[in-house]
Parts: C-alpha cells; structure tokens; sequence
C-alpha cells in the first residue's frame, strides 16, 4: 500500500504517511527486534529518518507530526548519512545502477525534489532542525560522501563504524544482558555432549554441575589472581603491557570465561561465541591467549602440523571453575574490582556481602542471580541463589 501510494500518487500525505508507519512498526517489532535480542548486528538501508525529510520537511506534515506517527517503531542506534549531489544520483537511476531489474519510476525521482531531498536530510542530520523525540537518541555520522569510486566509499564506512563500534555505545533496543544470557544459553547447548577434542591429547572437564570443584567462590576468583600475578611478575615489564594485571580484566575474564563453555576454539570461534558484552578484538585476542598458553600455562594450545589450520585453544581442566565463576558473576566483575582496589587489606569473602548491602548495584546483583539459574550454583545438585541474601552465602561458600 505504501509503495503504490508513492507510485500512483493517490493518497493524502498524512495516509501515505501511515502506510509507510505501519509497514516500519511491523519490520521494526516482527523482524529486526527478534535478531536484535539474539546479539545480531542489523542495517536498514533506510529507516525513520527518511520519512521524517521525504514527508515532515519536503512534505507538509511536519517533522514532529511524522515523528508522532512513527513513535512505535524501534529507534536507530547509529544513523550513517550519505551524502550525494543529485545530478550524480540521477545519472545512477537513470542508467539503471539503482535500479537493478525494476522499471519502477517512483513519482520524488526528479532532479529538483533531490534536491530538496539533500537539503532535508542536511538540515535534518546536521541539527538545523531540530530530531524530534524520540529519535534523537541514536547516533548520527555523517556526512560520507559517496560519490567516487565504491572502494573509496567502502574505506570511508569502515573508518566511522568502526570508531562507533569501539566507543562500545550501549544499544538502545534491547539489554545487552538478556541478549548475553540468550548467546550463553546457545553456547552451552551447541556444546552439550563435546567431551573429547581429538588431535589434543587431553579431555576438556566441561562439567556442568560441580564446576567449582568443592571450593568457594571467592577463593577460586582468590587463587586465579595470585597465579596470574605470579605469571606476570616472571615475564620481562616491557612484555606486561598487553595482559592486563587483573584476572577481572574484560579481555582476560572474557576469553577464560568463554573457554570454559568450549571443548576448543580457534580466535574466530572464540570471538563469534562472546557476544556483545564479552566481546575482544582480534589482535588483543591473540596477545591475551599467547600469554595463557606460553607464560601463564592456563590455556593448552594446539597448532596443526599439517596445512594453515588457525591455531585451537582449550582452558586447562583447574582453570574451569574461574572460567565458569567469571561467567556467573560477570555483572559484578566492575564492582568487585573496584571494591578490591578501595578495600586492598579487607578479606576477598567479604566482596559481594559488602556490594549487596551499599545498595548501589541492584541491576548487577539481579542480573548474576540469573546468570547463576543458568550455570548452576557450582556445588552438587544444590539450588542457585535466588536472592541477595543467599548470594552472599554462595559467594562465602556456606
């Protein structure tokens, strides 16, 4: 209905306006949502944006009228803005780049209405006008000018978004948290029944229930630290810089914690098996896991002998119960090695009991609480934790 209402031009503004609302409401909650909250990255060639210039600046309806009408849909966490000079982009259409197989002549493709069209989106993008509510909480990079050479403009994108996605912007969709428990959910069912990683020589300890191995959290978290400690103060200072000195580091908690859910794993497994909140670079990944498996001896890593097979990494068997612990509390893990770094001669059992009870991370303590009714509380076949309380007493190990 949209798209014949832009084709045959027999609809009122504020109907077209609708159609177009509509059919982004239900793509926006039908399709992009569900791969939004199953950690998948997703890019619309278009999206609110286009409306609120083609109908609210160009058109007569006003952006906050067609801001209004869209206020269902999802919000954009980045908008890239490309910018083209419309004599460009008409030579484009008219030989049929654009175009593809389709004859469609859709009625805003003429010269002057891109140019009023270029002048909307700047104005609109750049700040001139004002991005109503609530579409001005999405990022907006731009303009990228896009009209040389495809490779050139390749270049160009890959600089912005990849500036954006190291500022690690927090998505305005979705919880990175649910999305984390749902991509820990899938590893540890993908890996169900892996028990034996042949070519290795050993059996990777997968255990799903007694996974702390009758110890207390706090001193497995206790013990890794001073084994890592030890390892960093063997190796030269000017080789320390890239391994971080705590074992609650993001990039080392990250790649012993999701180790411990993977019989082995090449960088690129490893990397597709994190998600967006465990996530490392590739480079860091490598400089982390050569230090495990060559200084601190955590990581057993086997290298084919024949053929360019990428190396695979497998956590040694005593470093599974932190791999598992970093996991269950990895809401925590900012807290604790703050309380860590105030309290430096206060008892590592009295972290979590001290965290809970200043009252300042309810979000995180709910959220490992549920982390923990996924792993397990560690210990036999007793209940997880299901409240602050009994937190502190799992914690403790009581």
């Amino acid at each position: 209905m949209a798209i014949d209402s832009v084709r045959q031009n027999t609809h009122s503004p504020e109907q077209e306006a609708g159609f177009f609302a509509a059919d982004r409401v239900d793509h926006s909650h039908g399709w992009i949502l569900p791969r939004l909250e199953e950690g998948r990255i997703v890019v619309s060639e278009r999206n609110v944006h286009s409306s609120l210039v083609y109908q609210g600046i160009v058109g007569s309806l006003g952006v906050d009228r067609v801001a209004q009408i869209n206020s269902a849909a999802l919000v954009p966490d980045l908008c890239i803005w490309v910018d083209c000079d419309p004599k460009v982009a008409m030579k484009r259409i008219q030989s049929g780049t654009l175009r593809m197989m389709s004859d469609k002549e859709e009625y805003f493709e003429t010269t002057d209405l891109q140019e009023k069209i270029r002048t909307g989106y700047r104005d609109l993008l750049s700040g001139k006008v004002e991005m109503p509510t609530p579409f001005d909480m999405g990022a907006i990079i731009g303009p990228v000018s896009n009209e040389s050479t495809e490779k050139e403009f390749i270049r160009k994108l890959t600089i912005h978004i990849r500036k954006f996605v190291h500022s690690r912007p927090s998505p305005l969709n979705v919880d990175t948290e649910s999305v984390e428990r749902y991509m820990l959910k899938k590893l540890i069912s993908s890996n169900k029944g892996q028990t034996t990683l042949y070519g290795l020589g050993v059996e990777p300890n997968l255990k799903r229930v007694d996974w702390l191995d009758g110890s207390s959290p706090w001193k497995v978290l206790n013990e890794a630290q001073k084994l890592h400690t030890s390892a960093m103060n063997n190796i030269a200072s000017q080789d320390r810089n890239d391994v971080p000195q705590s074992v609650l580091a993001h990039s080392l908690s990250s790649i012993c914690a999701t180790l411990s859910q993977m019989p082995s794993a090449d960088v690129n497994e490893l990397r597709n098996s994190q998600g967006p909140v465990r996530a490392v670079s590739d480079s860091h990944s490598h400089k982390v896991l050569r230090f495990l498996a060559d200084e601190s001896n955590w990581v057993h890593q086997h290298k084919s002998l024949i053929g360019r097979d990428a190396a695979r990494n497998q956590l040694k068997n005593e470093f599974h119960p932190f791999g598992n612990l970093i996991l269950s509390i990895w809401p925590l893990r900012k807290a604790i090695k703050r309380w860590i770094r105030k309290n430096p001669k206060t008892h590592l059992r009295f972290a979590i009991g001290q965290i809970i009870r200043s009252e300042e991370y309810p979000r995180e303590v709910k959220h490992t609480l549920e982390r923990l009714k996924i792993l397990g509380n560690g210990k036999s076949k007793a209940p997880p934790p299901s409240s602050p309380k009994e937190l502190i007493s799992w914690w403790q190990g009581k």
